[in-house]
């Protein structure tokens, strides 16, 4: 079969991922844009959350280009950070990584299967947000780990929430225009344990994980002074990540996400079978 073009899958606490080595760089980023979206489809392609392109990049391991399921652009992937730097770890043998996304640079430390990475400092904090779904008062909290969440924190569990419905119109909604927002739904279930549903920009639907959001979600129970770091965060797929921070003039620093990584497979992408539909 000609036009074969090599990938692996991953997968980070559930949050799947379909990596590319572009370092010879024969295909750009248009192309790329227009193969997501068809090779993630789970029915008629192979299915994930995003697809990661690895670049080359002076100065760096590489850079990457990070789409989501529907073909848009991230600006940064917590899970998807940590599988990129695991297969790049595979593929050189190096535990300490650094690269290049659309947030800055990610440092990533590689042990086993697990990988520790240093997020770009939080930005555009905003507590106590209120806004207005369906005449109702969503009383929630806004933060950007590297994408925009929207974190709303319930003293209940989180198992009757309509994460999809409720998080799409939290996602569209104006005050978050245009870009528009993540949103995560959160709870204490332990003295320093925390249970999060994350509704993902760009999948459009609840994710099994989300680094980001586990990370958001962590910082706002941190400041809500229900938890101290590190924080355990227990995702929807039943996994655990783990998020350390300090919290300093108003501000978050120093903050980590760390778990596991799976090395799901890999095969060949045949572009003459899957670009034809």
């Amino acid at each position: 079969m000609k036009n074969k073009l090599p990938f692996h899958k991953t997968t980070g606490s559930g949050n799947d991922f379909i990596i590319i080595n572009n370092f010879d760089g024969k295909f750009d980023f248009d192309f790329f844009k227009k193969l997501t979206p068809i090779v993630c489809n789970r029915n008629n392609g192979v299915g994930a959350d995003g697809l990661i392109v690895l670049n080359k990049y002076e100065g760096m391991d590489f850079r990457w280009d990070f789409f989501n399921a529907d073909g848009s652009v991230a600006e940064m992937c917590g899970n998807g950070s940590r599988c990129a730097a695991r297969l790049y770890s595979l593929f050189t043998g190096k535990k300490d990584i650094s690269f290049m996304t659309l947030a800055g640079v990610i440092h990533a430390h590689v042990k086993d299967n697990f990988v520790k990475i240093r997020l770009s400092d939080p930005t555009n904090f905003i507590p106590n947000m209120d806004i207005y779904v369906d005449g109702d008062i969503i009383k929630g909290h806004f933060i950007n780990t590297g994408v925009p969440h929207f974190v709303i924190y319930y003293e209940e569990n989180l198992e009757e929430i309509q994460v999809k419905e409720l998080g799409r119109k939290i996602r569209y909604h104006d005050r978050f225009s245009p870009a528009g927002t993540n949103v995560n739904f959160v709870c204490s279930i332990g003295e320093n344990s925390i249970k999060v549903r994350t509704y993902e920009r760009g999948v459009e639907d609840e994710t099994l994980a989300c680094g980001t959001g586990a990370s958001a979600s962590a910082l706002i129970s941190g400041y809500l002074k229900k938890v101290k770091s590190p924080v355990e965060v227990i995702t929807t797929g039943g996994e655990k990540l783990y998020i350390y921070f300090s919290f300093e003039n108003d501000n978050f620093k120093n903050v980590y996400l760390e778990g596991a990584v799976k090395i799901i497979c890999e095969g060949n992408i045949y572009l003459d079978e899957i670009m034809s539909r």
